[in-house]
């Protein structure tokens, strides 16, 4: 071996310079290609697509065109690598049962649920959708800072000024070295609303984020599994995992036969999926090719597969998206075995990763937990803004200045044009004259003379007062945060609005299913009653529409309330204090007898006393009140609990209860909301005056007389509402209509009128 002594100056030794080579492919593949920008969510390769379709005008409002053209523009002018690696991108962002909010709009085969691939980009047309508007629409507005491309000839923006945190709404999937993020999407309105939580109060802990952001929505629904304790310690850690279920109906049909059918799977999965796993179950093959027969499970789970399952086929079409069929070995199979088996031994339960890292606002990749998400997003977003309005504002100052030169053109229109027939240099010459600055002269001057003749004082004047005015209100943002952090969410309250969707993904905690226990009973779809006594007994009988006076009590006892639902819904009872605890419809004990105890389900609080029972699709809005006229609407699901002991909901004053929930219509347009209260006044207004909230006071609904309460609420559309009211002592049925209506109409928080006197008693009221 040689002396290291005798080596060339310029020698380099080969495992440092593979370790420097290494380490620089590392951090390139982690920032430039696998992790998400927390700003706005994208990789490179689909911010470099979006701002492309963007600056070419491929927007929402223009006709698709060619894939082909925007995969060549993106690769010779911001992303040269392979045509598959931009095309590939183009198409994830166009899957509407792969991203939860697809930013492209696109025309022709661009694959499906089944793993197809999508056509050749020759093949195929494309264009930005409208929700891309909330990534690109102010990028030309001083928001971001601008790169050289690859060659320098060309700029791109750094990150793009993201309305709203992409980074939660589309989530992403990617592996780089030595990291991997698993971010799931979730639904616009909750996201908005965590970043509103968390602009108004930026000390919000994760578990007060929880309860407007609840756990991810997958594009193709589902239900979301996990216990609320779980989802929330992988948003706490920035690492877990959900356990996601297929949705299914059991389908009756005649001669008492049944069918099971999904239409909704969760991530990952689809009908083709899901035929090819029980295909491979009911015909296994030797796995160990040392052997030349099947294990005992393979056996085993091949007769148990034969002995439930008749047919499995994919009916799914243009008119319905998902429908897989599961047909029984007969009718005599039990249902609860048969979906207790789907769910163990395919893909229509599967657990779902999180894994939030991305790269951050220090430009270092790393694992961030849900507030910081959030945070980081919201800090971007202030910055954006703010550099936003100090961008417009030096636009109206250079305006302004502009229009300053005209006026002085104007008022001194005469010598103005004397000036520049006669000056062999007029711009140094108006300069000199009229104290013009050179910006000044040179506008004067590129005017048409005939233009310039023809100024109007008032326009000018007009666009000066308007511009004087949008100055002052920039400055005004500019020179308080206060301020600032209010447009901005007034801005997330606009664009969640107009963009946002209901969720798709349900959130119901159920035991996870496992092989060894696919023979455990499953909760099976069908209607229920549910019954609660006045001494507080809970039981459930069968079906609808049950004759209640033949359901006997215990002595004393009496019933208090019964409720239509099914046994996959909750069941929530909400109390004095405005606590509200769950169950499922299929807790309820459905024998013959007296049921149990309601608080051996549920742990009522100190002091509380059982006021309303609810049940429904969880999706299923409702408005709730108290006595001193304050409520809000939300979705049953917010009234969910994991917890025995329940959740405070509905915050109430001393000695105020709340009022019975009012179950609102799936379609609220042109809905009207009438309040009475105790002192014989009634309001109606629009229920667009009224908020969705997931939990708390709400908004004043009905202004109220001294020592008077809310005591009734009701929804109608159109001109005729029919009522009832108890006077002195009789229930009296009331008509309103026409001026008779219109004098209670007003804005929520009025008093409202007084009913009229005038009517005939029907019957005497029952106290």
């Amino acid at each position: 071996m040689g002396n290291l002594n005798d080596l060339p100056e310029n020698s380099v030794f080969i495992d440092a310079q593979a370790e420097r080579d290494y380490l620089t492919y590392a951090v390139m593949s982690v920032k430039e290609r696998a992790l998400p920008q927390v700003e706005d969510g994208q990789k490179p390769v689909q911010k470099r697509i979006l701002y492309s379709m963007w600056a070419a005008g491929q927007k929402p409002d223009a006709k698709h065109v060619k894939s082909a053209r925007v995969v060549g523009e993106v690769l010779g002018k911001l992303h040269p690598h392979g045509d598959s690696s931009v095309y590939d991108a183009m198409v994830r962002l166009a899957q509407d049962f792969t991203v939860r909010y697809p930013l492209m709009d696109g025309q022709g085969n661009f694959g499906s649920l089944d793993g197809d691939r999508p056509a050749a980009f020759r093949y195929t047309e494309i264009r930005l959708s409208p929700i891309a508007e909330l990534l690109l629409s102010e990028v030309d507005r001083g928001t971001v800072d601008f790169l050289d491309n690859y060659d320098g000839t060309f700029r791109e923006p750094r990150v793009l000024p993201a309305r709203l945190p992409f980074t939660l709404l589309n989530g992403a999937s990617g592996i780089a070295v030595g990291m991997a993020c698993e971010i799931p999407p979730h639904n616009l309105k909750e996201v908005a609303a965590a970043c509103v939580a968390y602009l108004k109060k930026p000390t919000i802990s994760i578990a007060e984020l929880c309860a407007y952001l609840p756990g991810p929505d997958f594009p193709g629904g589902g239900k979301l599994i996990s216990p609320r304790a779980d989802i929330q310690a992988a948003y706490e850690s920035g690492s877990g995992s959900v356990r996601v279920r297929a949705l299914y109906e059991v389908e009756e049909l005649a001669r008492g036969q049944w069918q099971i059918v999904f239409t909704q799977f969760p991530p990952g999965c689809s009908a083709k999926k899901v035929l090819q796993e029980l295909d491979e179950i009911a015909d296994p093959k030797v796995k160990d090719p040392k052997k030349d027969k099947l294990s005992t499970k393979q056996l085993s789970l091949k007769q148990l597969t034969l002995s439930l399952i008749d047919a499995a086929r994919d009916e799914s079409d243009k008119a319905t998206r998902v429908r897989l069929v599961i047909e029984p070995r007969t009718s005599k199979v039990d249902r609860a075995e048969l979906i207790a088996f789907l769910f163990a031994n395919t893909s229509l339960e599967s657990s779902v990763g999180i894994n939030l890292t991305v790269v951050g606002l220090d430009s270092n990749p790393s694992r961030k937990n849900l507030k910081q998400l959030v945070g980081e997003w919201a800090e971007f977003r202030f910055i954006a803004v703010t550099r936003r309005c100090q961008h417009r504002l030096n636009d109206v100052l250079d305006r302004l200045h502009i229009l300053d030169g005209r006026k002085i053109a104007f008022l001194h229109i005469d010598k103005v044009i004397k000036v520049i027939r006669e000056s062999d240099e007029p711009k140094p010459a108006l300069m000199q004259q009229f104290s013009l600055t050179e910006v000044q002269a040179q506008d004067i001057l590129d005017i048409r003379l005939r233009q310039l003749a023809k100024l109007e004082w008032i326009k000018i004047e007009n666009e000066l007062k308007a511009l004087a005015t949008e100055k002052e209100e920039l400055e005004r943002l500019l020179s308080s945060d206060t301020v600032m952090r209010k447009l901005i969410i007034k801005e997330i309250e606009v664009d969640a609005k107009k963009y946002g969707d209901d969720r798709r993904t349900l959130i119901m905690e159920e035991a996870p299913s496992s092989a060894a226990s696919s023979k455990a009973p499953a909760v099976v779809d069908e209607p229920v009653t549910v019954l609660l006594s006045k001494n507080g007994w809970l039981r459930a009988r069968p079906g609808h529409g049950l004759d209640l006076a033949q359901i006997n009590f215990k002595t004393g006892d009496a019933l208090l309330g019964a409720i239509e639902t099914r046994t996959t819904y909750p069941v929530v009872f909400l109390d004095s204090h405005g606590r509200a605890y769950a169950i499922q419809a299929s807790d309820a004990p459905t024998g013959r007898g007296d049921g149990v105890p309601v608080t051996s389900l549920i742990e009522l609080q100190e002091g509380g006393k059982l006021c309303h029972m609810l049940s429904g699709d969880p999706e299923t809005k409702y408005i709730f009140a108290g006595e001193a006229g304050y409520g809000f609407y939300t979705a049953l699901k917010n009234l969910v609990a994991r917890p025995r002991a329940g959740k405070g909901f509905l915050s109430l004053d001393q000695n105020e209860l709340p009022l019975a929930p009012l179950l609102l219509p799936q379609d609220l347009n042109g809905l009207s909301l009438g309040c009475g209260s105790t002192a014989g006044r009634f309001l109606v207004f629009a229920l667009d005056e009224l908020k969705e909230l997931p939990k708390g006071k709400g908004v004043k609904l009905i202004g109220l007389d001294k020592d008077a309460k809310a005591c009734a609420l009701m929804t109608f559309a159109g001109s005729k509402l029919a009522l009832a009211v108890a006077v002195r002592g009789r229930v009296i049925k009331l008509v309103l209509e026409g001026e008779e209506l219109d004098k209670h109409r007003s804005h929520r928080a009025a008093k409202g009128a007084f009913l009229p006197k005038k009517a005939v008693a029907t019957k005497k009221f029952d106290a």
